[in-house]
Formats: C-alpha cells, structure tokens, sequence
C-alpha cells in the first residue's frame, strides 16, 4: 500500500478525460515501475492507458554493445527480453530512443562506429568496423520492430544512422545551435551509406505496418546458441537471424510439404548497404525441409505461401 493513490487516481481521470474528448487517441506511458494494470481500462481497474513503452529493450541493446563481445552475445537472453510481456498489456518496442540521441549518451550507430563515421561512411571506403556497424543496425533495428512490442518507437535521424548528439542550446555550450538539428542531407546524398541505412529502414517499416505484423505474436522456430541463430514465425512471414560475426550458417525447417517460401527481404541487398545480389540463392528444399543459408551478421525474411489453414494470395 505504498502506492501514491491520488496520484493513479489523477491518471485515471486524465485517462478518461482525454477518451471522453477524443475517443481515437492513442495513450503511451513512460512507465519505469512495471505499474500494474497500467494499459488496461478504468472500467476493469487500470489506469487506462493504451500502451506502455518496452524501455529495458534499449538499455539492453546499449549493456550488450558495451559489455559483450559478439560471440558471448546469448540468443535466449536476447529472445527472452524481446518478447517478455504481460498478457493484454501491449507495449511499444524500440532500440533507442531520445535518451540515447543526446548530448552525454551515444546511440547504437555511435557504439558500433565511434569515430569511424567520420571517416568511413562514403560508398568507396572498405572499414570492417563500419561493416559491422551497419549489419548490426539494421538487425537490432528488424528483431526489435518485428517481436519487440505491439508497437515500433524511433527517434529522428536514428533510422539512418544520424552521426552526431543532440544538444540543446544552454549555458554549458554557450547557448549554442550548431547540434540542435538533425542533418536529413545524410540520408538524400547517394554518395554515403546512410542511404542504404535509410532505405532499408523504410522497407522494414513498410513490411511490419503493412502485414500488421506487431499484432501477431512470435513463434520462436529455431534457436542455435553457439551458432548465433534465431528464427521465429509471425504469421506467413519467417524472420531468420545470423548475429554470429564469423561463421555462416545453413539451418534445417521442418514444415508442410505444400508450404512455399519466398524471400522479400534481406539485410544484405546493394540497395542496404550489402553485397548479396537479389538473384542468390538462400533456400533450397531436400526432403520436404527448408534448408536456409543465412550469411554472418545478416537478416532474412520469408514470406510463406499455402501454409495449412491460409489462403494464397492472389
């Protein structure tokens, strides 16, 4: 009972307050305590809101770039903290978000790159520490929207890698200007990779909101731990993982024998940044299995045709 009543109570009226003037609007928490009954109706003794922001996902991301080597990166662990959630309770995932954009922090693109960005984001430059950081933005970027919650959170500029902070003008800096901006030219000039991080950013999103796929739950599939593998089910889409930094892997899927897959995504695309050209091959069939060969730090997504019980396309 050491809850601050009046103050769930004050909630609860502005919950109200706000579904009475707009039936439509949609209500976030910022919610650091777990609080109970947070998203669910006043009328069944929540506090009315709609959805709660996962913030532990981006303070995970962050203790694995910073603690963790790549390969004692534990896929059960990362499976675990992407798809722990209360029943009816749904939740807006996201892997960075303003806190890691400002002045004092470092977002995932600045973890992976550091100082490299300044001098290795050109098309034309060969840096493994680049390669590696716009492989892993693009995967942590797809897990987290696909399974991370019922919802997908991202910061201005995140999406394509924005190289610099956010700082507000203030005392401390003189009450300067110069980073109180976002740098959208990044994005539009083809001669550098933010490009690529872009483009695969609106693919991704287009994906996920199209097929409403945040709506559906993730059916972990496939788990290698010493492989680096993850591979889960949402819907007739199949999202395969290779987080290992240097084997590549080929992994076996039972499924129906009528069961058709075709790829419509791939982290490694020219057009993302990668090398893999659209006319490789990454899935052939033996024995009424998938066979999927899945590159290094690389992320896949299937799309599957006359599974049981659906329809196909037309």
């Amino acid at each position: 009972m050491n809850t601050d009543t009046d103050a769930v109570t004050y909630l609860q009226l502005a919950a109200d307050l706000c579904k009475e003037v707009k039936p439509d609007c949609v209500l976030v928490a910022e919610d650091m305590s777990g609080m109970p009954g947070m998203c669910l109706p006043v009328k069944d003794g929540g506090i009315g809101f709609d959805y709660r922001l996962g913030m532990g996902l981006p303070d995970f991301w962050i203790g694995y770039l910073k603690k963790r080597k790549d390969e004692d990166w534990s896929m059960s662990n990362l499976w675990h903290e992407l798809t722990q959630r209360r029943p009816m309770e749904k939740v807006i995932g996201y892997a960075e978000s303003h806190d890691q954009a400002l002045v004092g922090d470092k977002t995932i693109i600045f973890w992976l790159a550091d100082k490299e960005m300044y001098w290795h984001m050109n098309k034309d430059s060969e840096n493994l520490v680049i390669d590696r950081a716009m492989a892993l933005h693009k995967m942590i970027r797809l897990i987290t929207c696909s399974c991370g919650g019922e919802g997908y959170l991202n910061f201005m500029g995140n999406e394509f890698g924005h190289p610099e902070w956010i700082d507000f003008p203030r005392a401390g800096n003189n009450d300067s200007y110069k980073h109180a901006r976002r740098q959208w030219s990044l994005a539009d000039n083809s001669f550098l990779r933010y490009e690529s991080l872009q483009a695969f950013d609106i693919e991704m999103v287009k994906l996920v909101k199209k097929n409403k796929l945040c709506l559906l739950p993730s059916d972990l599939i496939y788990h290698h731990e010493d492989g680096k593998i993850l591979i889960y089910r949402k819907g007739k889409y199949v999202f395969c993982f290779n987080f290992h930094p240097v084997n590549d892997f080929e992994s076996v899927i039972h499924t129906a024998d009528d069961e058709k897959w075709t790829l419509v995504l791939h982290s490694s695309w020219p057009e993302f940044g990668g090398h893999r050209a659209h006319d490789c091959v990454f899935l052939r069939e033996e024995d009424g299995n998938k066979h999927v060969s899945m590159d290094r730090r690389s992320a896949l997504v299937f799309k599957s045709a006359n599974r049981r019980g659906e329809k196909t396309d037309t």
